[in-house]
């Protein structure tokens, strides 16, 4: 069974970082893609960021391109979300995904696998 558990995350002012990280185990963390995703207030959960296994590609939502760099460490079986420049409307529970085959996507119904969730609070 995957298991995946967020940590990092916090109130930080506008302009400010942030860096989420992403533990996972059940499986070789290697050989999937991992993905990020967001979910605001009132609103539904949206893509975010997700990377190959290898690491070597990425793709991020055009909302946060340029602020956030996803990344990933398969010694440590870790995935990071760096998030700089960050504004209010960037506040939302974000949440680690991992889906069920080792190719990525962007759609929420490609993972299977979630976080529990880190709150993240951005006040202007």
């Amino acid at each position: 069974q995957v298991q995946l558990v967020e940590s990092g995350g916090g109130l930080v002012q506008a302009g400010g970082s942030l860096r989420l990280s992403c533990a996972a185990s059940g499986r070789t963390f290697s050989s999937y893609a991992m993905g990020w995703f967001r979910q605001a207030p009132g609103k539904d959960r949206e893509f975010v960021a997700t990377i190959t296994g290898s690491g070597g590609r990425t793709y991020y939502a055009d909302s946060v391109k340029g602020r956030f760099t996803v990344s990933r460490d398969n010694a440590k079986n870790t995935v990071y979300l760096q998030m700089n420049s960050l504004k209010p409307e960037d506040t939302a529970v974000y949440y680690c995904a991992a889906p069920p085959v080792p190719s990525y996507t962007i759609t929420l119904t490609g993972y299977v696998y979630w976080g529990q969730g880190t709150q993240v609070t951005v006040s202007s």
